[in-house]
């Protein structure tokens, strides 16, 4: 498995990245994505793929490196998926190891992600890659402002 990163511009994104990013991420269109990328770049977001050695790629991870008060400094994981046909064949697991060698690497304190309680499969792996439950999340939807 080669697990490589994803720079603005780079036509993997919309070829290779983002079919597999669309079956945790159903609402991005390439244009979408497109914007969210340019915009989420210049706050440190990255996407890293992993291929197969065929050249399939069949994993995706959105992530950046963020300082927080919390925890100091921090990779935050926003996606990480596995295509479907290549579930628990262990893409998840070195797309993971990969994010907390680059962690450690740029100095940080934590990996963290945040995971819909109704994924209770993804729980499962989590739990099992060691990574622990400590926090509730929450969220309230906002309407855009007219004017």
């Amino acid at each position: 498995m080669k697990i490589i990163d994803l720079g603005i511009g780079d036509p993997r994104l919309d070829t290779d990245l983002l079919p597999v990013l669309r079956e945790l991420r159903p609402h991005l269109t390439e244009e979408l994505f497109r914007q969210v990328y340019e915009r989420g770049h210049a706050q440190g977001l990255r996407f890293t793929a992993a291929y197969t050695d065929g050249g399939t790629c069949v994993g995706a991870a959105g992530w950046r490196i963020v300082d927080t008060t919390s925890v100091v400094r921090k990779l935050y994981v926003d996606d990480l998926v596995t295509s479907e046909s290549a579930r628990s064949t262990g893409v998840g697991r070195a797309l993971l190891a990969h994010l907390e060698a680059r962690a450690r690497a740029e100095g940080c304190h934590e990996l963290s992600l945040d995971s819909a309680t109704h994924r209770t499969g993804a729980h499962r792996f989590y739990l099992r890659e060691r990574l622990d439950i400590v926090a509730f999340h929450f969220t309230k939807a906002l309407e855009p402002l007219e004017g």
